[in-house]
């Protein structure tokens, strides 16, 4: 059930953490994998740590133009002729993104609205975009499945007690709302499209990690750790199984659902 032989994988956000792991794990299930990526080098170097050559392309992407997601779809067909699977993952994250991270010293009554208006672009529109540009393909085909990665932060508020440090008079660092808004809209597109979709043979769902363990400070750990049930953060490898069910024949059965691995973050 498991199985993804010939089968043709979009994976977008493949140069970044977790879509190196998911690029990993669509390869060794067998599929093939257009590694799409706004970061050419980190999409390259990520199908190098897989030695998955013979199996991937790698096409510089830009999802929030309209444009480069149609060339993305374009070029995996005349490559392969087929998509089956598209896996929404890229996202601006400032807690993983070092590009970005300074995005976090802003309060919210001071957040600028051009980096909200980037975050919607990359983290709602590009996904829509993606949805817009494959799905017209497996509309045609009358099959395919599409996974939305979300955020916990995407169910519930972020707690923002977790960027505070000891010692400081006021806090200086919190998590933006534009992250949480982009996460919520994504699972939200998700029941839409599996809505609309599903007479199309096409499945949507949603697949949403909890936080990653990735080089984050002690004290940022021990806060984490106390406020989730399981008592640590996730480790990279850890979202990998989730998604290989939700993209395999394991879950023919499930559409416009959301998946969530947070070590039971949202459970209290």
């Amino acid at each position: 059930m498991f199985d993804l032989s010939d089968r043709v994988a979009i994976l977008t956000g493949g140069g970044g953490m977790l879509g190196r792991e998911f690029l990993r794990t669509l390869l060794e299930a067998g599929a093939k994998v257009v590694v799409a990526d706004v970061n050419e080098e980190a999409a390259r170097d990520a199908v190098e740590a897989c030695d998955g050559r013979d199996q991937t392309m790698v096409i510089s992407t830009d999802i929030s133009c309209r444009d480069e997601c149609d060339y993305l779809s374009e070029e995996t067909m005349r490559r392969w002729g087929r998509i089956d699977i598209l896996v929404n993952n890229a996202a601006i994250d400032p807690k993983f993104d070092a590009t970005v991270s300074d995005q976090q010293v802003y309060r919210f009554e001071d957040y600028p609205i051009e980096v909200w208006r980037k975050a919607i672009d990359v983290n709602l529109t590009g996904a829509f975009l993606c949805c817009q540009s494959v799905g017209k393909i497996m509309v045609r085909q009358r099959r395919g499945v599409i996974v939305n990665v979300s955020s916990m932060y995407g169910l519930v508020g972020p707690d923002q007690r977790l960027y505070e440090r000891d010692g400081e008079e006021e806090q200086t660092k919190f998590k933006p709302a534009c992250y949480a808004v982009t996460k919520a809209g994504v699972a939200q597109l998700t029941r839409y499209l599996a809505a609309y979709w599903g007479s199309a043979g096409i499945r949507v769902n949603t697949l949403t990690p909890g936080g990653v363990n990735n080089a984050q400070d002690e004290e940022f750990l021990r806060r984490y750790a106390a406020r989730t049930p399981l008592g640590r953060m996730a480790q990279k490898t850890e979202m990998s199984g989730a998604l290989l069910f939700l993209v395999s024949d394991a879950s023919a059965y499930m559409t416009g659902t959301n998946v969530v691995v947070d070590g039971g973050w949202t459970a209290w």
